[in-house]
């Protein structure tokens, strides 16, 4: 039950004893098997020696195989000009095979290559078993191995069985070769296509490795485009009240040196918060809120000099996930300093109504309306728009001016759809 209680979800794990040690073990465990990736990689070129002879190393084992020819060639049964013609062309068997096998499974040889080397394994493996004897016959079934490493799977099921039978007729001439013969068929099958089966696992490999590497590289555009998006509309609201709090300031600084000295004590607040949303929008965590940006809204009309009407912005609804409400609150922030910056308007009205199974935020103004193509802001708010299940829309107001409507969908239609599957 302690081992159980352990393991629960409440409170971090790492913080109590038992777990850590767990948990270090299973780290380090992942972390040989990285380390391992990295020094013999499935599918890559060795970088260099300790990857090579990782790499030797394991397709070596498969050639204590050869213990045959090379146990005939021992034996002295041959003459010496036989033995020297043997052991000449085992060696050229052995380099070829190594050659497909090392070199194609990390970098591709070129077709004329693969077929040329086949082609003088089969023929080697032939000759060497006529004239030394059976026990050369084994060559055959490396010929298979390599016909399932380096042709595609289409060549390679046709390629295999034809070898098999190739070897077949050649044991037939080789004088007391039928009883290893009969041994060497299913190993000639199975090691054919067993390679064959590895072949893709390298080729699925491969794949895999460069779907992480896209991936990778998609998720840290992702955060660039997070980070933009964030930094452009906390600085942009932010400076802009900071610019306008400024020219009050020097406006009222010599009359009015007290109403002054509120709006440098107010700038001095907006830009110690922005600081503050900065740091929260790299760490990830900026998520506003429609309240706050709602009394900021008020507070950038207000000092712009511009009628704000927001009696109709209730900032609190029992269906609005957080998703979608951080996804408003970020449009109700871009919208009003567009409209501080750019509209030259002398009246807004924020509202925010239901329609249907969607909240709809709309922030209508007075001024000169839209003068050209749509801004960064604004295409990264559709973008954020979209990723919380939701919409912008934009164009002229019923009379003149500019209207943003943002729309995210109410979580009631879930739950509403989850009690009717769960009545009986």
């Amino acid at each position: 039950m302690a081992d159980r209680a352990e393991w629960t979800d409440d409170g971090d794990p790492e913080r109590r004893p038992g777990v850590r040690s767990r948990l270090t073990w299973w780290a380090d465990a992942m972390a040989y098997d990285d380390e391992n990736d990295r020094l013999a990689a499935i599918g890559q070129s060795p970088e260099n020696r300790r990857q090579a002879l990782i790499k030797l190393m394991w397709i070596g084992i498969w050639m204590a195989y050869m213990g045959a020819p090379v146990s005939d060639l021992a034996d002295g049964h041959h003459s010496v000009p036989a033995t020297v013609c043997g052991a000449l062309g085992l060696l050229a068997f052995v380099a070829i095979y190594l050659v497909l096998i090392f070199r194609h499974t990390g970098r591709a040889l070129s077709r004329a290559a693969v077929f040329g080397a086949l082609g003088t394994s089969c023929v080697l493996a032939a000759v060497l078993t006529l004239t030394m004897g059976d026990a050369w016959l084994v060559l055959c079934v490396y010929v298979s191995v390599a016909y399932g490493a380096v042709l595609p799977l289409r060549l390679a099921r046709w390629a295999i069985p034809l070898n098999t039978a190739f070897m077949v007729a050649v044991g037939v001439l080789v004088r007391g070769s039928h009883g290893l013969l009969s041994a060497l068929v299913i190993p000639s099958l199975l090691g054919g296509f067993a390679m064959s089966g590895v072949r893709q696992m390298v080729r699925t490999t491969r794949a895999l490795r460069a779907a992480r590497a896209t991936v990778a590289q998609l998720a840290a555009n992702e955060e660039r485009l997070r980070l933009a998006r964030d930094l452009h509309d906390l600085l942009g609201h932010s400076l802009s009240l900071i610019t306008l709090k400024s020219e009050l300031a020097g406006r009222m600084l010599p009359d009015k040196p007290e109403q002054a000295a509120r709006q440098v004590a107010d700038i001095e607040r907006v830009s110690r918060q922005a600081l503050v949303d900065v740091r929260e929008a790299v760490s990830g965590f900026r998520r506003p809120t429609l309240e706050a940006e709602v009394a900021g809204a008020r507070t950038a009309l207000a000092a712009a000099g511009i009628a704000a009407d927001l009696s109709r912005a209730a900032t609190h609804h029992p269906d609005l996930p957080p998703d979608q409400e951080g996804a408003l609150a970020w449009a109700l922030r871009e919208a009003v300093t567009n409209v501080v910056r750019h509209s030259g308007a002398r009246r807004c009205a924020v509202t925010l109504d239901e329609t249907g199974d969607e909240l709809c935020l709309t922030v209508t103004d007075d001024g000169r309306g839209a003068t050209g193509p749509h801004g960064n802001g604004l295409t990264g708010l559709a973008e954020r728009l979209q990723l919380a299940d939701g919409r912008l829309e934009t164009g002229p107001g019923e009379r003149g001016g500019f209207t943003l409507r943002a729309l995210v969908p109410l979580s009631r239609g879930v739950r509403v759809e989850v009690s009717l599957r769960a009545a009986p």
